[in-house]
């Protein structure tokens, strides 16, 4: 088949759909900014709930799309929407011309500097839960200490469920992530206090709750329910917290060694740039806006823009490969109805 298929963006989504479509008899091509495959799946330690090495999903998803055509280290400078079909310049001088182009751009991480009350870029000890995937990866990182921690915290919410931050959605993973990374932590630190300061717990996901209860019963992780309302630094260079513990009906302070914010998922705006040269809306999240948000959440308001995994919004590593899979099957509907 030699309909040129343009899928922008060489995270989870765009590689699956790209495996998809290659079983389909297509030859996709790939346009993705950053010099390597794997979106934000490559910067991560382990998946919940299954604690899965991320590396082996990755590998899985980049050796399933040999037979694309991969551009890496490349941007879309602009697409031109033609009579029946769009012009897409890359920035590396090519330009294809297709009646497809599948959005793939996914989501960015909340900057967690912005919450100033938190600490992020001012005391030593605090690090967002990138950082901490980093410091799971590589054992590198200045701001943590390699001798044994006595106190760590996790701060759920940060930028989601925000107002004030301009980003009122839930962001979906962080809990389980934090429940995640809180296990991780105390597997390296069997003796240390491990907290997470949360307003709700949303456990939605299959093994959710199960990998939860785990983090209380067998790792002794402490959840205290209240917004954390300060946070310091002391003489010794470690971080102080106080929160009020809403079910307990008291304050609390804590001392720790590390405290790690939970940024959450906002809009990617290199989707939104993309995504203004053919006008294509965006939703009242800041997300794009599918042509509805449940029969058709892979399809957009033009003919032959699709969509996949979290330019839409929040979603899981399952969601997103099934949103691509379900994108590549209507493409190909699409494809056959012309």
């Amino acid at each position: 088949m030699k309909e040129n298929i343009v899928i922008i963006g060489g995270g989870v989504a765009g590689l699956e759909a790209a495996a998809r479509l290659i079983r389909l008899g297509y030859s996709p091509i790939i346009v993705e900014k950053q010099d390597h495959l794997g979106g934000h799946l490559a910067e991560w330690h382990c998946l919940f709930p299954d604690m899965t090495p991320a590396s082996d999903i990755t590998a899985h998803l980049v050796g399933e799309v040999s037979d694309a055509n991969i551009f890496t280290s490349t941007e879309i400078l602009f697409i031109n929407h033609l009579k029946d079909s769009y012009n897409v310049m890359l920035s590396n001088g090519i330009s294809i011309i297709t009646k497809v182009i599948l959005f793939t751009t996914g989501f960015r991480l909340f900057e967690a500097s912005r919450k100033e009350e938190y600490g992020y870029g001012i005391y030593n000890q605090v690090i967002t839960n990138r950082d901490l995937e980093h410091w799971f990866n590589t054992g590198e990182d200045a701001r943590i200490s390699s001798k044994p921690m006595e106190a760590v915290g996790f701060v759920h919410c940060v930028g989601s469920r925000d107002e004030k931050a301009g980003n009122a959605q839930c962001s979906k993973v962080c809990c389980i992530t934090a429940v995640k990374q809180a296990i991780e932590m105390k597997k390296k630190f069997p003796e240390a206090m491990v907290y997470c300061f949360y307003m709700d717990l949303r456990m939605f996901g299959k093994k959710y709750e199960d990998f939860y209860i785990s983090a209380q019963r067998d790792y002794g992780v402490r959840f205290i329910r209240g917004r954390v309302s300060e946070v310091s630094e002391n003489i010794e260079g470690k971080v102080v917290v106080k929160a009020e513990d809403t079910l307990a009906g008291k304050p609390v302070r804590v001392t720790l060694d590390l405290l790690v914010l939970m940024a959450g998922m906002v809009c990617n705006p290199d989707s939104t740039k993309v995504a203004s040269m053919i006008s294509l809306q965006t939703d009242s999240d800041g997300f794009l806006k599918s042509k509805d948000n449940i029969m058709d959440i892979t399809s957009s308001s033009r003919s032959g823009i699709f969509y996949a995994g979290a330019c839409t919004g929040p979603k899981t590593v399952p969601e997103t490969l099934a949103e691509a899979r379900s994108a590549a099957l209507d493409i190909h509907n699409f494809i056959e109805s012309l």
